[in-house]
Formats: C-alpha cells, sequence, structure tokens
C-alpha cells in the first residue's frame, strides 16, 4: 500500500466527503438540541474515518474556527489547544530549571 502522501493528500480518504456538509457545519440560529444533535451525527460518521487523526491535527494546527473536524466540535478544539500549550509551557519552564543538587 503506498504511503498516504503519495495515494494524494488525506481529505481524499475522508469519509465526510460521501456525506452531507451541513452534517458537519452549524446552519445560522441553529437551535441547541438541534446543534447537538447534528455534532454527535457528525461525530459518529469521524468516528468510522480511516483518516480522523489527520483530520483532527489539521483543524488544530489551523486552528479551524467552526464545525466538526476529526471528530471534535470547535469548542472541544479549544479545549484541546488550551491542554496542549499549558502543557508545552510546563515542558518549558521544566527544562529550564537547575538541576536539585
Amino acid at each position: 500500500m503506498p504511503a498516504r502522501d503519495e495515494a494524494g493528500p488525506w481529505h481524499s480518504e475522508a469519509v465526510c466527503r460521501r456525506d452531507e456538509a451541513g452534517l458537519f457545519f452549524a446552519p445560522s440560529k441553529e437551535p441547541t438540541a438541534a446543534r447537538l444533535a447534528r455534532e454527535e451525527a457528525a461525530k459518529r460518521v469521524c468516528a468510522r474515518c480511516p483518516v480522523m487523526v489527520e483530520c483532527r491535527e489539521h483543524a488544530l494546527l489551523q486552528p479551524e474556527p467552526y464545525g466538526v473536524w476529526g471528530g471534535l466540535t470547535a469548542a472541544e478544539r479549544r479545549v484541546v489547544l488550551t491542554r496542549r500549550r499549558r502543557r508545552e509551557s510546563e515542558l518549558q519552564r521544566t527544562a529550564h530549571m537547575p538541576a536539585a543538587g
């Protein structure tokens, strides 16, 4: 099997390419219950996707401000990014601390 880069971009293998785009992005003024149901349905599509991890990393690195990407909503991605920044900050702080002696 060729490496993914040789076979084409990761998104060419995304399951969501065959689904309704509206499932992954909110219409304007969507009621909360409808949004939650739509997001859960989108996450079920993501759960069976062979490139979910690549999609999620793309959305975190861009960062994508809207929609469900890699099984995460925009709010969930903000939490992940905050945790990553905090962890990176902690690692930098401990790397610069003098060794106890």
